[in-house]
């Protein structure tokens, strides 16, 4: 089935924000902005990585929105805006590791945009807040299973049973076969069962 285009009211704030209208671009963005940095976090597990990349996924928002179409909802696109600044985080990360270099994470320069930089600086801390909201106990647990992973090993696993996605989508964003991304989602699965028995998924056939 295909997704539900966008309402008229998100339609309009869409239409303001990609003329510029920085109050519709916040009022576009802000209410899905804990769903936007819990799929970045669950990729990259370590918050200030998190909170970079949150800021990149923004401003490429803003840079593309006026090519938004409307055909799916802006959440629904945004989203995977974000998943993929997440992968492309992961991807420096794995790098930097590789080479032995610190600090290669982007970071915004004196580009004549303060004032938009420091307004995306101020969701992003208030998308943080809302992931404090949850049980921190179980947020604790979780972040520790999932740090035991290997940043390919937990790619796939947050894709694939934290959000949903299915085989082929997963392979096509990273660029591995599927059986290389059933291989990881398995060895994932049997690495956190044993420190999250009671939250492990279920046996469950890919799709």
């Amino acid at each position: 089935m295909s997704p539900a285009p966008a309402s008229p009211s998100e339609a309009a704030l869409v239409q303001a924000a990609a003329g510029g209208d920085p109050e519709a671009f916040e009022a576009l963005v802000r209410p899905h902005l804990g769903m936007l940095f819990r799929v970045i976090d669950r990729i990259l597990g370590n918050e200030a990585e998190s909170q970079d990349a949150l800021q990149d996924a923004l401003l490429t928002i803003l840079r593309e929105l006026p090519g938004f179409q409307g055909a799916s909802k802006f959440s629904t696109w945004a989203y995977r805006i974000c998943v993929n600044q997440a992968l492309m985080a992961r991807r420096k990360r794995v790098r930097r590791r590789e080479d032995a270099i610190e600090d290669l994470m982007p970071r915004f320069g004196d580009d004549g945009h303060h004032k938009e930089v420091d307004l995306l600086l101020e969701w992003s801390e208030d998308a943080e807040a809302l992931m404090k909201v949850e049980q921190e106990e179980l947020k604790a647990r979780v972040r520790q299973g999932l740090d035991r992973l290997s940043d390919d090993q937990r790619a796939v696993f947050v894709l694939r049973d934290l959000e949903g996605w299915d085989t082929d989508e997963i392979s096509r964003h990273l660029g591995i076969t599927r059986e290389l991304v059933r291989q990881r989602v398995h060895r994932a699965r049997l690495a956190l069962r044993a420190l999250l028995p009671e939250f492990a998924p279920r046996p469950v056939e890919d799709r």
